[in-house]
Formats: structure tokens, sequence, C-alpha cells
């Protein structure tokens, strides 16, 4: 199968003026599979490790890079907080065009975590545009503890402002187009637990990509409809 690589939304349509234009936005996906087991980075399944998140720009997944949202500098983020006996996090990091408009995350569940020693009573997972370890500012599940597809919790106003538009995060030089971040958190909580010996997760974000030429939900459409 071919394939193509460029930039700008897609939009889909037959009738492309008037009062009965229907052309509409592709929805894109990004995904990553990750075997919390795994701490060989560069290999098929990387999960992660103590303070060290997951990220899918190449396949095999590698180390990730969590930035400060709005820096110039590239600077690096706060390290996610390094493995405890009673919270274990691990996580990725998504890439996308800013004003991207996130549609939904998918976090399946396909082997719950459990430790070597100890006991593990939950997993949540928080999604934003930075490290979080007690809220999501686009979305968050509540309590995980079987198999399955994880049930996002919160809607709140503030995370569905946020989800219509993301914000500029990485700031690129020499007139680059500048990056949204999107950081999804999995705290895995429990009571006296050692090392990983199981867990496995596949995290989907959709999302459609903003088109400038049109305006934005707050600014009245301007330009040309294609």
């Amino acid at each position: 199968m071919a394939r193509s690589t460029f930039d700008g939304p897609v939009l889909v349509g037959d009738n492309r003026f008037g009062p009965l234009r229907n052309v509409g936005y592709a929805e894109l996906v990004q995904g990553v599979s990750m075997v919390l087991t795994n701490t060989t980075p560069n290999t098929a399944g990387y999960g992660g490790a103590s303070t060290q998140f997951v990220s899918n720009v190449n396949i095999p997944n590698t180390q990730a890079t969590i930035y400060t949202p709005g820096t110039t500098t590239y600077a690096v983020a706060t390290v996610p907080t390094a493995d405890t006996t009673s919270l274990i996090n691990r996580g990725c990091v998504f890439y996308v065009p800013v004003g991207a408009d996130l549609h939904d995350v998918l976090v399946d569940m396909q082997v719950l975590p459990t430790t070597a020693a100890g006991t593990v009573s939950g997993v949540t997972v928080f999604v934003s545009n930075k490290y979080e370890t007690s809220a999501g500012n686009y979305f968050q599940t509540g309590s995980l503890t079987s198999i399955g597809r994880g049930a996002l919790a919160t809607f709140t106003a503030a995370q569905m402002l946020a989800q219509q538009s993301t914000s500029a995060d990485i700031i690129q030089p020499n007139g680059q187009a500048n990056i949204s971040q999107v950081v999804v958190t999995i705290a895995i909580a429990g009571s006296s637990m050692t090392t990983l010996t199981a867990g496995t997760f596949n995290i989907t974000l959709r999302y459609g990509t903003p088109d400038g030429n049109i305006g934005t939900t707050t600014a009245y459409p301007f330009g040309n409809l294609d």
C-alpha cells in the first residue's frame, strides 16, 4: 500500500462551495503499544522505565523527551517521578499540529500491571500537554482495575475547551511550525510494590488538524474555504 505525507488538513467531500457545502475533515490517529516489562529502548513494545516515558516518533518505540510547554529553549520539563512502593508512573508522548482538535483517547489495558511483590490497587490515566500526576487538562480516566478499554471519567468545561485547540507547547526556531505535545501518564497505584512483572497498554489518540484558511472556534471564518 502506498503512503503519502504532506502538510495541512485533510478535507473530503464532493460539494466544495455554496450553502450545501459538504466538505469534512478526515480524522487522524496516532498510537503506541507499551509492554511495561520491556525496558529496552528502540525495541518493539518498549514500555519505558522509572523516570522515562516513551515516544511513538520512531518505530520501534524510543525514549521520549517531555518539553516545558511554551519554552523557546527546548528545556526539559520535570522528569517523571521515580518509582516508589506506592506509585509507578509510565507513559507516552504524542506530537500533533498546534490548534489540533482532540476527539478522543483510547486507553486499552491489555494486560493488568502486576509487581514482583506488593499489590496494585488501580491504574489511572491522565492526558495533558505536560507531565501530570493528579489531573489531565485534556482527558482522564477513573481508577482502572480490570483489562479492557478504560472509560474517560470527566469532561469539565476547561477540558472541553482545551480539547478544541491544542496549545503551542514546543516553539521551534527559524520559522518552523510550532508543535503541540500530548502526554499520557499511566499512574499505577498500590502498596509495597516492587519491580513490574506484567502490564501492556495500547494508547490511541484521535484528532483533527486545523484549517487556518477558515478561522477558528473563536474567530469568525475568513479567507478561502479551500
